[in-house]
């Protein structure tokens, strides 16, 4: 029983007030707390580098068992190193403005864009494992020939396509500038591309599709880690926590799923139809499980990169709500990825597989660092080894993440 205070302890009225602030105090922080509000995880006081994604213990791990010729880091090595991204011949071809509308029709620079970006990094991952210069220098061509002549993106997937390239520039960068022994001139020109043309297109969110914002965040929060920028750093996580609540569905969120305020999604009828027309809820759902899976993937994806850059960077998402809309996203998607048919309520019993080379960051967060059992997840995850590149955002994961416990 709660223990009754003694008749004798009669509360004075300044005694009485605080106790009501302490209360109030108590409620905001709660409603701050709770998962779907834009509460922002704080920036580290110091940025840790390299950062983005992936950690120089990671890339020491990748490095001593690739170097040891071990599976499946050598096979997915050999598989990267085999890729038109690892050529140490490819040509970058940057534009002033990148214009690209929806599914990338008109087509004006998006590919090569977000394949130069894929590229550097994939050079940058090569020579760290190699100690080769000319897979930094390459690296360092591409960076320097975009930065050099970026201006603008245009047309109406100029927010996506900002998203995409801007998640895989930070990540090639932060392992240059911070492990390769030669110089870099013009990182700092590179550093002013990422704040000018990235940054400001991507850092006030999106009300499209959940994998839209998804996406934009995780490359806002990777450029404010390689530009030290706590401000940005902090506003992003903000809309990616509202973000990723809204994205995956709990049955703690209740009988129809979070939303995001700007949205303005405020009755069922307008969750449902957002929700791709599904009208029962259940636990790992996405926004965009009825959509396909292929679109599914980009979000989970997205959503794994920045729980794994926080991580690095000093709060492990993994352990809140954000690692459990993960978790539960994955082992949903991944039970139907193998074939389970679907049953009449979800999406109408038809599904659009697709998920992608994604489950590799979160499988091994989830299940080998915090110890879930993730079996549908594993069987997958194993099942795709080594897994590539989707040619937007996502790269050689079994690489640098596959039960790497670092």
């Amino acid at each position: 029983m709660p223990e009754t205070p003694p008749r004798h302890r009669r509360r004075t009225r300044p005694a009485v007030l605080a106790a009501v602030g302490a209360v109030a105090a108590a409620l905001v922080a709660a409603l701050l707390a709770w998962p779907g509000t834009h509460r922002a995880e704080a920036a580290p006081a110091t940025f840790a580098h390299p950062g983005v994604t992936v950690s120089r213990s990671q890339l020491d791990f990748t490095r001593t068992k690739v170097l040891a010729g071990t599976q499946p880091w050598k096979g997915a090595y050999d598989q990267m190193l085999a890729s038109k991204y690892a050529s140490l011949t490819r040509t970058p071809a940057p534009r002033a403005t990148v214009e690209c509308g929806s599914y990338s029709n008109p087509n004006y620079g998006c590919t090569d864009e977000r394949e130069d970006a894929i590229a550097a990094y994939t050079d940058a991952l090569a020579w760290y494992i190699t100690r080769d210069d000319r897979y930094a220098k390459k690296a360092i061509e591409l960076m320097d020939a975009w930065s050099a002549t970026i201006k603008d993106h245009t047309n109406s997937n100029a927010p996506l396509q900002t998203g995409w390239a801007g998640s895989s520039w930070p990540k090639a960068a932060e392992i240059i500038k911070y492990t390769y022994t030669g110089t870099w001139t013009n990182s700092a020109r590179f550093a002013t591309m990422l704040r000018n043309v990235y940054l400001p297109e991507i850092i006030n969110g999106s009300n499209s599709n959940g994998n839209w914002e998804l996406s934009m965040m995780e490359a806002a929060i990777g450029i404010s880690v390689f530009l030290e920028d706590k401000t940005s750093y902090d506003k992003a996580m903000g809309l990616f926590r509202t973000r990723t609540a809204a994205y995956i569905y709990l049955s703690s969120d209740g009988s129809v799923p979070k939303t995001v305020p700007s949205q303005n999604l405020n009755t069922t009828a307008k969750i449902v139809s957002y929700w791709q027309g599904q009208s029962t809820f259940v636990t790992g759902l996405t926004q965009e499980t009825c959509r396909d899976f292929v679109h599914t993937g980009y979000g989970i994806s997205a959503i794994s990169h920045v729980a794994e850059t926080s991580r690095i960077q000093g709060t492990d998402l993994y352990t809140t709500d954000v690692g459990e809309r993960l978790r539960q996203a994955l082992g949903f998607q991944s039970k139907y990825q193998l074939g389970e048919a679907a049953p009449s309520w979800l999406c109408g019993g038809t599904l659009t597989r697709g998920l992608g080379p994604v489950t590799e960051v979160g499988y091994n967060a989830m299940h080998n660092r915090l110890g879930y059992a993730m079996a549908n997840t594993e069987t997958l995850t194993k099942q795709n080894r080594p897994a590539g590149s989707n040619n937007l955002f996502v790269a050689w994961e079994t690489l640098t993440h596959g039960d790497n416990p670092s």
